[in-house]
């Protein structure tokens, strides 16, 4: 459930949200890549690869006006994303600027044959038309006046730093990028037949071409292509800076093009197995098999689609269902009856599957066994490898992660997935947001501060009618100052969206957070916690909460995240309110993908509950119409 998360003293609505807007230490990420090139890319911030999310920044984009006053208070929304233009390129400052009496960096300085030709050749630019995205543009205008010489053409040719780097850029459907995004033509080797002039003209025009789009390169390979908090509201990134003098200061000193360039992605193993299942699928035959996705079948029941759906469920055997159930399946292979043999195979594989194993084969069932169609794979991996470049490139150890269409929750520490529970997630009405942060405290027998949102789309409509229903259901009224007031005195007629009344629940059986919640503070008021509700994890479909992270196994995650045993929570249960801090920097990750690897490198897909891969694929779309050549 989605709520204000309260200490054990009552606030004020103003010391609350100054409480979740402090900032977090944060871990690193690139550092090895930093120190073997010498810097040049990322600008890491004081606290390292681990950013403060935009909810604790001064927010870089405002997509909507504040709304006036209401009755109700809203969700966030989904934005129609419209990519910024590229700009062209001015390098009206560059070919009239003076040569420089002293290079800004000696390491840069120009040898007399290409300094010299380098500023014979920008005469070249006068009428050249490159487009590129408005920072990358100024990036080059700026690097090449003050380090005036080539990085990617040696005589009269393109270099080897300059083959290396197109190879790089010509691979980058193997990390789910857009080859044509980063297509430079290349001048043809040899003596050009033309005058010398015109060769240096191609050559320079080559050159800008090419570190243009190495910077957009190294942009999407550390960043992604679009700005996940210009899709949605219910996306909360921090900017990840990046010097682009720098990586072509770099460029130049190293002739590891290719791993200089390869290191901008994302260094963790679940990159890479996902890059390994994309290609994979890119290289594997069509599925021929197309089930039903709409079949819906109980024990007894005839469907032309159930032979189809025995004979998928026969290839995926592995050693110890193939001994259960393989003479089964191969004798009832045909059978278009779903005959009562049947239904202890189908339990197995939907209770392997992570289901509830009902026997009952319906669109759930079909979708996990089944699978989705190749196309669909692909394009899921493809997300993922683009969310995963929002996120830290290092995700941190430990760490703990949600992945909200799998509704699990995982500690994760040395490689090893120490723990891993169900959990129930917001309503597609109250969904719940995709970001990261730091574990902080656990709280036991906490408090419930009920968000206004709750407050006033829930509560205040029988407030009005009933103004004494709090008093009596267990929940503390609380003034701007803090004092402590009963519900009854309120006149809750009066008011509309903006509360000036803080209202928390007191600990108890009937708490709506359970015996404990888990706080990382953020401004979408989401952390994890337990649960009266416990028959909602028996359920395969779990978007059940107002946005919150409910757990299934609140002491394990407890124990874990503080680096005890499910005994000592036990023994701390037992002694009312409390609090305990988490002392070790421990990233939390409220993530949102629907293809993930396993521990074992196994990517396996979930349902799209949010619909968010459709929105995030139009983002992607928008920004290859702008960059592409004909747009």
């Amino acid at each position: 459930m989605k709520f204000l998360g309260n200490k054990a003293t009552v606030m004020p609505l103003a010391a609350v949200a100054a409480m979740l807007a402090f900032g977090v230490p944060q871990a690193d990420a690139q550092g090895f890549f930093e120190r073997l090139f010498g810097g040049g890319g990322v600008r890491h911030s004081p606290r390292g690869d681990f950013p403060l999310p935009p909810s604790r920044q001064k927010p870089k984009y405002k997509p909507y006006a504040a709304a006036p006053a209401a009755s109700r208070i809203r969700s966030p929304s989904y934005y129609t994303y419209k990519s910024d233009p590229l700009v062209r390129v001015d390098f009206s400052t560059l070919t009239a600027a003076p040569e420089p009496a002293m290079p800004q960096d000696a390491a840069f300085q120009p040898s007399s044959a290409t300094g010299a030709a380098f500023r014979q050749a920008i005469a070249g630019l006068d009428d050249y038309e490159l487009y590129a995205e408005k920072d990358i543009a100024k990036a080059l205008v700026v690097y090449y006046s003050a380090n005036p010489d080539f990085i990617w053409v040696t005589g009269a040719s393109a270099n080897s730093r300059a083959q290396d780097a197109v190879r790089v850029l010509g691979e980058a459907t193997s990390y789910g990028l857009t080859p044509a995004d980063y297509t430079v033509e290349v001048p043809a080797a040899g003596a050009s037949t033309g005058s010398a002039d015109a060769r240096l003209k191609e050559l320079v025009r080559f050159e800008m071409a090419l570190s243009a789009r190495v910077l957009r390169y190294v942009h999407d390979a550390q960043s992604g292509r679009v700005d996940p908090n210009r899709i949605t509201g219910y996306y909360d990134f921090p900017v990840k800076p990046l010097d682009m003098e720098g990586v072509l200061k770099t460029l130049t000193r190293t002739q590891q093009v290719r791993t200089y360039l390869e290191s901008r992605h994302p260094q963790n193993a679940e990159y890479q197995a996902l890059r390994v299942e994309l290609e994979s699928l890119q290289a594997s035959a069509d599925d021929e098999i197309v089930v039903d996705p709409k079949l819906l079948l109980k024990p007894g029941e005839t469907s032309p689609e159930l032979p189809k759906l025995l004979t998928k469920i026969a290839r995926n055997l592995d050693d110890e269902m193939g001994g259960a159930y393989g003479e089964i399946l191969a004798r009832l292979a045909t059978s278009e009856v779903y005959a009562p043999e049947l239904v202890p195979v189908i339990k197995a594989v939907q209770k392997k599957a992570g289901m509830k194993g009902d026997g009952v084969i319906g669109p759930r069932t079909v979708a996990a066994l089944v699978g989705t169609s190749k196309a669909d794979k692909i394009q899921k991996v493809q997300v993922a490898l683009e969310e995963l470049r929002w996120l830290p490139s290092d995700l941190g150890s430990p760490r703990v992660f949600i992945n909200q269409p799998a509704f699990t929750a995982s500690y994760i520490e040395n490689g090893e997935e120490k723990l891993k529970t169900r959990v129930v997630i917001g309503k597609t009405t109250n969904q719940t947001s995709f970001f990261y942060d730091q574990l902080e405290q656990v709280d036991f027998h906490p408090y419930w501060g009920v968000p206004q949102s709750i407050l006033v789309n829930e509560m205040l409509p029988r407030l009005r009618r009933d103004p004494g229903y709090l008093d009596r259901a267990g929940y503390e009224v609380v003034n701007a100052r803090g004092k402590r007031i009963p519900s009854s005195s309120v006149n809750w007629g009066a008011y509309g969206a903006k509360l000036p009344y803080g209202v928390r629940q007191l600990p108890s059986e009937a708490n709506a957070l359970g015996e404990l919640k888990i706080l990382f503070p953020n401004k979408h008021a989401i952390y994890m916690h337990d649960t009266p509700q416990k028959t909602f994890f028996q359920r395969d479909m779990r978007a059940l909460s107002h946005g919150c992270v409910r757990l299934q196994d609140p002491r394990g995650m407890a124990a874990a995240v503080l680096g005890t045993s499910v005994d000592y929570i036990a023994e701390k249960l037992k002694h009312g309110h409390a609090t305990e801090k988490v002392a070790r920097t421990i990233p939390v990750y409220v993530a949102y993908f629907t293809a993930w690897p396993d521990m074992s490198g196994k990517v396996e897909y979930f349902s799209d509950v949010y619909d968010r891969d459709t929105r995030l694929q139009q983002a992607l779309d928008s920004t290859e119409t702008v960059r592409s050549p004909a747009s």
